[in-house]
């Protein structure tokens, strides 16, 4: 999950929620337009398909107007065949000076019932057509068909036949035929038209003419899979399907003769213009989206110029004044909108105060550190005027006793003046290193004892420790009284011949400090708390230290240790060092 909540981060950032809410702001405007486009390509669409048909009706125009001519022609020699019938000469000839004077067709006839016919326009007397005939003729019905070879002209024609009847009777039909070249010559490309190939079929879905000779070409140009009388039933209509010759193409039907003949357009995509309204279509799509897209891009970079960028300058100005680049307060920043640049203005004017603090802050603590140090510097100075006074008066006492009294306070004074002069030397007043504290103690002390004669072996191990003045001070008192309380005691061991004294302040435990004072006896003496000034002062300089003492003497060796919470903080723990001298005293001499 922290990692996923890690990962999804930048969500939160400004710049991707404006982008957010932007989107959705836009979002609405962009599906509008989308509609819109979708709509408008399929009006396109629509009114393309309505010129395509429309083109393929212009096209078969000429077709129509001669099928139509041949329907009213072959309706209008119904009363003609009526009254001529009983004579076929005379029918024939009748035939023969229609077809003359038209030009137009190849022949005409009367076909009774049976398919035998006497009254034709040819120069035969009887002729019989039933091979050329369509089944289901016994069914009157106006009819157009194709064959390739007419029995009267012997060439491929179009038929088109009018049932005649006498009264209720069906007696046969009256036909004319047209030349399939005829009829084929009107679909030469014009209107529009050019690279389209145009078909014509009959309502039961019989080829009738096209713009090549009827055969394989005119079938690899029909729709795969769609019979013709079943787009003879759909009407008029418009689709894209494969071709029997695996091309896509655009199909078009219109009604030539509405129930009888029809048109079927075959058209390339480009020649229909499809192509470029499939293109229309995908730019709906694409054209909002890109709009959508590119209004985004712009109102992120005008949010990114506007807000963006000044919060960013904005925020590395407080980091680098954060982290301590604080020579000269930020500049403001004067391009920004003016919410930002009150910002700003707010910010510099903040940090120029925090800057004039900090510097007059500074001048304080330098003034009262080097007060303080001149106090620990005078200090140190009286406690060894003190102590030098205590050395000339010793000097003048015969009494012995008295002088190991004096001695004993001149080493108390001089521990003090030690502990000053390491106090105003510091370059730190909030904290102290022990270990060079106690280590210059000690040393002074084992140089004194070493003076006087006594063959000593000292042993220290004194780990680097820092601590604030006010558990330094006590606890230094505590080693010095405990360090003086050994070398006063310490005689060598059973088989040595030197007294051993060691010291060590160690911290055992990440917090806790530990000192420890041993030395040698001869004997096993008893330790008895509380008795003598030494002891006293050391269980004073304990309670300071909110530790307990512990004495314990083992055969040939007597211990002092103490363990206590080191306090390694910059901030004093509340009390001068001074107090918690006079404090230790003070308890001390009420114990003594």
């Amino acid at each position: 999950m922290r990692r996923i909540a890690e990962r999804l981060d930048f969500t939160r950032r400004l710049g991707f929620r404006l982008g957010a809410l932007l989107s959705i702001a836009i979002l609405p405007i962009g599906l509008i337009s989308l509609i819109q486009n979708l709509h408008l390509s399929r009006e396109a669409e629509r009114s393309a398909e309505l010129a395509l048909l429309g083109r393929t009706a212009s096209a078969a125009a000429g077709e129509r107007a001669l099928l139509q001519s041949a329907l009213g022609s072959a309706e209008a020699l119904g009363p003609a065949v009526l009254e001529t019938m009983e004579q076929p000469q005379q029918c024939s000839d009748l035939m023969r000076n229609f077809v003359q004077r038209s030009a137009t067709y190849l022949a005409a006839a009367f076909v009774p019932v049976d398919g035998v016919t006497s009254c034709l326009s040819g120069d035969v007397e009887r002729v019989d057509v039933n091979s050329a005939l369509p089944p289901g003729m016994e069914q009157p019905m106006t009819r157009v068909f194709a064959v390739r070879n007419a029995p009267i002209s012997q060439q491929a024609a179009v038929v088109v036949m009018q049932p005649l009847f006498s009264g209720t009777d069906f007696l046969g039909y009256t036909a004319v035929s047209l030349s399939q070249d005829l009829l084929r010559s009107t679909h030469l490309p014009n209107a529009g038209t050019e690279g389209a190939h145009i078909i014509s079929f009959n309502n039961q879905g019989e080829l009738l003419t096209a713009d090549s000779v009827l055969g394989a070409r005119a079938v690899s140009l029909l729709p795969r899979g769609l019979e013709l009388a079943t787009l003879a039933r759909q009407g008029e209509s418009s689709f894209r399907a494969l071709s029997e010759g695996g091309e896509r193409r655009v199909f078009t039907v219109v009604p030539v003769v509405p129930g009888l003949v029809y048109a079927l357009g075959s058209w390339t995509p480009r020649t229909a213009g499809f192509g470029v309204f499939q293109l229309s279509r995908v730019g709906a799509v694409i054209l909002p989206v890109a709009l959508w897209a590119v209004s985004l891009a712009v109102a992120y970079l005008a949010v990114f110029r506007l807000v963006l960028r000044h919060i960013s300058v904005l925020r590395g100005q407080m980091r680098r004044f954060a982290i301590g680049a604080r020579d000269t307060a930020p500049p403001v920043l004067e391009d920004a909108p003016t919410e930002i640049a009150d910002v700003s203005q707010t910010f510099h004017n903040m940090a120029r105060i925090l800057i004039r603090d900090e510097e007059a802050m500074e001048k304080s603590v330098a003034e009262k550190t080097v007060l303080l140090k001149e106090v620990h510097h005078r200090v140190k100075n009286n406690l060894q005027l003190i102590a030098s006074i205590i050395n000339m008066q010793s000097r003048l006492v015969d009494d012995q006793d008295a002088k190991r009294v004096l001695r004993s306070v001149q080493d108390r004074v001089a521990a003090l003046a030690t502990i000053y002069r390491n106090l105003y030397q510091a370059e730190q007043l909030d904290a102290v290193q022990a270990d060079a504290l106690l280590g210059d103690i000690i040393g002074q002390m084992g140089n004194v004892a070493a003076a006087s004669g006594r063959d000593l072996d000292i042993r220290t191990r004194i780990d680097p420790l820092r601590m604030v003045p006010d558990q330094a001070v006590p606890l230094t008192l505590l080693a010095t009284e405990a360090f003086t309380n050994a070398l006063k005691y310490a005689r060598p061991g059973p088989h040595e011949e030197r007294a051993l004294v060691t010291v060590t302040l160690t911290e055992p435990k990440p917090g806790i400090g530990h000192l420890e004072v041993t030395n040698s006896v001869s004997d096993m003496p008893v330790a008895s708390a509380g008795t003598g000034l030494g002891s006293q002062l050391i269980e004073a300089f304990a309670m300071q230290l909110e530790a307990q003492v512990e004495h314990d003497a083992t055969q040939g060796q007597h211990r002092v240790a103490v363990s206590f919470d080191l306090a390694r903080g910059g901030q004093p723990a509340g009390q001068d060092p001074r107090k918690v001298v006079l404090t230790s005293a003070a308890r001390a001499g009420s114990r003594h």
